[in-house]
């Protein structure tokens, strides 16, 4: 038998993935067709939703994509009713077909093991594969003790940005003294251009559940807190669906699997605050409190919700959890670095090809994923450089895209791993502009209580703004640096000391723009609108008036048949007359 599955997750209901869910059901029903319809997550190919799948009970996959209510019809008489896929429109199947297949094959799916491929509001498909395996095996087989072991052999470090390794957490959480215990997902997924924590939820909720439980035996905590942003309503709606299927079949709750170990978790919704990713400050914001970041030590092992011992990690790290549990750590440890083991999840966006969500082993290249699975640079322009790490990262540029990714090498490039969001830049980025827009955003999600950060984010974004508008000055450059250095060395937390990544990065690799923006008044990548001008060329321009009708302000003028001009003052920069020109007859400068 076949079944067809469609893609909801996020990405699939933005691009109409209901609708042709909806669509699907009606012909189904008309054509009196025996195919039963489920959902899944998102696999990772974003870039080519809705996504929808034909799988037969012998293991046979085929999916199509982007599908629409239109192409409904053909795919259930050509595939399904006379057994013969189209090709036209198959994206990957398991047997190397498909025009996307290319995007999967470099992938070691670990972390995304299940997403795409089971049904997330169902905990039966879950246990099909393997699901809770992990968490039968910790309480039955193993020791707290020994799971701890376990993840301190396996290498797994954190995947919430600094990379600390897991099992040591654990082991200094279930060291310290306290009857009462707690253990955080930290779901509260900030990044601009990240969504990976939201995926693996909404399409492999019990990964993250059964990780936590792990978690909980091993450093004896039985309360437990998913502590995710309010902007993730399907993710919400997904893991309170796995919270009551895990309950009903008895892996949440009293006497989880016949054993006298118990865990109860519940769902914190966070208000959307980028700082809430800090741990004590989540902490804060769970306890009801304004999300400010406290000193530490103490840690929060030590001390952490309601002053009790408090293990944090975040949605990708717990998802590894049951995998390490169920294979060992000479398994996980087959993939990686010396230093980094495993998979890295990464979102990634911005100017490639193929734009989504991949999961590789720690130690492929930059150009790897940029030129292998992302297919390269949109429209063949010249890669640039890559935002790796969030606003808090770094800007590596194109000229290090051979560095492996690791936490290692990554650091020693400038930027950071952080959670994994990958933001990937062309010709046709400002690097300033870059750097002022993510300095903007950890200015403005600063709480304030450090005055480096909070004054002097400030101060950078002025001056970051000053240069883009053309009114730099060549001592802002050594000001930025300066600042930069002082709110790294003299911020709480995390925010504050990542904050200056962006700009000390690309002042590191990008001088040249920065001084041409100064000394020059232009900008290379012609995107400063102020460092900007539009001029019509004589010789090209034939006035063909297409230029003129186009203007927003009419700030064109010419007769029809002779050469046009713009006035200089009233032109707002838009481009759009640069756009439509059919003789490139305007100059960009």
């Amino acid at each position: 038998m076949t079944k067809a599955i469609v893609g909801l997750g996020t990405c699939g209901i933005a691009a109409g993935a209901e609708a042709v869910l909806k669509s699907l059901k009606e012909k189904v029903e008309q054509m009196k067709l025996d195919l039963p319809i489920s959902i899944t997550g998102c696999i990772g190919m974003c870039y080519r939703e809705p996504l929808v799948e034909f799988r037969t009970d012998t293991g046979e996959r085929y999916i199509y994509g982007p599908v629409t209510e239109k192409k409904i019809d053909r795919l259930l008489t050509q595939h399904i009713v006379e057994g013969k896929p189209v090709e036209e429109w198959l994206v990957w199947t398991n047997n190397g077909l498909g025009s996307e297949k290319q995007f999967l094959k470099h992938q070691v799916r670990i972390v995304l093991r299940n997403c795409g491929l089971i049904n997330p509001e169902s905990i039966d498909d879950y246990i099909a594969q393997d699901g809770y395996k992990g968490l039968e095996k910790s309480l039955k087989e193993l020791s707290p003790e020994a799971v701890i072991n376990l993840m301190i052999e396996s290498g797994l470090r954190g995947r919430g940005g600094a990379g600390f390794p897991t099992g040591m957490k654990w082991r200094f959480t279930r060291m310290s003294e306290g009857d009462r215990k707690f253990v955080i997902c930290n779901a509260d997924e900030g990044d601009p251009g990240a969504f990976m924590d939201r995926s693996v939820l909404e399409g492999d909720p019990h990964s993250v559940l059964e990780g936590m439980l792990i978690a909980s035996y091993a450093i004896g905590a039985h309360e437990g807190y998913i502590y995710v942003r309010a902007e993730y309503p399907k993710a919400i709606e997904r893991l309170r669906i796995a919270i009551g299927q895990a309950e009903e079949r008895s892996f949440l709750g009293e006497k989880i699997l016949g054993t006298d170990f118990h865990f109860k978790v519940k769902i914190k919704e966070g208000a959307g605050a980028f700082v809430c990713g800090e741990e004590t400050a989540l902490m804060r914001s769970i306890e009801g409190q304004r999300g400010m970041p406290r000193i530490r030590p103490p840690f929060p092992a030590v001390k952490g919700l309601w002053d009790c011992p408090t293990n944090i990690n975040n949605v990708e790290t717990f998802a590894n959890v049951p995998w390490i549990v169920q294979n060992g750590a000479a398994a996980y440890n087959e993939y990686g670095t010396d230093r980094s083991k495993g998979t890295k999840v990464f979102a990634l966006a911005g100017k490639i090809k193929r734009g989504g969500m991949v999961e590789v082993p720690m130690g492929v290249t930059i150009r790897d994923i940029v030129y292998d699975i992302c297919d390269g640079i949109k429209d063949d322009r010249t890669f640039k450089a890559v935002q790796i790490g969030g606003p808090s990262g770094g800007c590596i540029p194109a000229q290090l895209q051979d560095t492996i990714i690791d936490y290692d090498s990554i650091s020693r490039t400038g930027a950071i791993m952080g959670s994994g969001g990958m933001v990937v830049m062309d010709e046709t980025t400002c690097m300033v502009d870059i750097a002022r827009f993510f300095l903007d955003f950890t200015q403005r999600e600063s709480c304030g209580k450090c005055t480096f950060c909070r004054i002097g984010t400030k101060r950078m974004l002025e001056i970051l703004t000053r240069i883009t508008e053309g009114n730099g000055k060549p001592s802002d450059l050594d000001t930025l640096e300066d600042l930069s250095h002082k709110i790294k060395d003299n911020s709480l937390c995390g925010l504050g000391q990542t904050a200056p990544n962006p700009v000390l990065t690309t002042l590191k690799y990008f001088r040249g723009e920065y001084e041409a923006h100064i000394l020059s008044k232009k900008c290379p990548a012609h995107q400063c609108k102020a460092l900007i001008t539009y001029t019509i060329l004589e010789g090209p321009c034939d006035g063909c008036t297409a230029c003129a009708k186009i203007c927003p302000v009419n700030c064109i003028s010419g007769v029809k048949g002779e050469l046009h001009v713009i006035n200089q003052d009233m032109c707002t920069k838009c481009g759009e007359c640069f756009r439509v020109c059919p003789r490139d007859a305007i100059l960009l400068d």
